[in-house]
């Protein structure tokens, strides 16, 4: 069987006098790595790129995470410069992406951001700078030029009983390098919650009566996938609905034939 392709989110960067779409390397290797499969960069065009195109060449799509946030007009709220920054040209690609790869049933994983961006595509908002409210712990990377200190798993969560989480990681407790400085506030009509940290936060999300592996994690799974039980399992898991997506899709193109 030939190597399922996913396609990923890219990120609208500007130095060297370019504007870059651009993903992290450690996606990138995740997929490879973890999930088996090819990733394909989508360039952030917006309603310029045809996503019906697309998705009809693909057997998946992951959402990576970023250092921007999505734009607070996408969910009712306001735009400032502590909540920055912001990418515009990316939120009018990946959301309406999001909703097609549900609607069409192609497996999905969202991570960080993506979760985020997953929730507000299905008409959730998002509550920012939660450090700063009563009750919720810090849940911001340590200040540290170490990746590896910023990302250090350190976080348990909960996981919800009968969860497809459950399904891959088993019930009860696991630990995850969850850093965010926003999160999930009204979930998204179509979402069902996955798992919790211990104050509350949402941590993890699927959609509700999905015909395909649709999960958004606020927990960065790619950075330790190479020596991480439970990063390499949800990596594992996408790959293998990407891989039965991949043979479904070449079951009815035989039929068609």
């Amino acid at each position: 069987m030939s190597q399922p392709i996913v396609a990923v989110s890219t990120d609208t960067k500007h130095f060297e006098n370019y504007t870059w779409h651009a993903a992290p390397q450690q996606y990138l290797e995740a997929a490879i790595a973890g999930a088996g499969v090819l990733p394909v960069l989508i360039p952030s065009f917006g309603e310029r790129i045809d996503l019906d195109s697309l998705l009809d060449r693909v057997d998946g799509v992951m959402i990576t995470g970023s250092r921007s946030n999505v734009h607070p007009s996408l969910y009712g709220g306001e735009a400032s410069e502590a909540n920055g920054p912001y990418d515009e040209g990316r939120d009018a690609t990946t959301l309406p992406l999001i909703r097609k790869a549900i609607e069409r049933g192609i497996p999905l994983l969202a991570i960080c951001r993506g979760i985020q961006e997953m929730n507000v595509a299905l008409g959730g908002t998002l509550a920012t700078e939660i450090q700063d409210k009563d009750g919720v712990m810090d849940h911001r990377a340590p200040v540290s030029d170490d990746q590896d200190e910023r990302f250090a798993i350190h976080q348990r969560i909960r996981i919800a009983e009968g969860s497809c989480l459950a399904d891959i990681f088993g019930s009860g407790e696991v630990t995850v390098n969850s850093l965010h400085r926003q999160a999930i506030d009204r979930l998204g009509d179509r979402l069902q919650v996955e798992a919790v940290a211990h104050d509350g936060t949402i941590e993890a999300v699927s959609v509700k009566q999905s015909r395909a592996f649709a999960v958004g994690v606020q927990w960065h799974p790619e950075y330790w996938v190479k020596s991480d039980d439970t990063s390499l399992k949800i990596f594992q898991a996408f790959g293998d609905a990407a891989r039965a997506y991949a043979q479904s899709r070449g079951q009815i193109a035989c039929a068609a034939e």
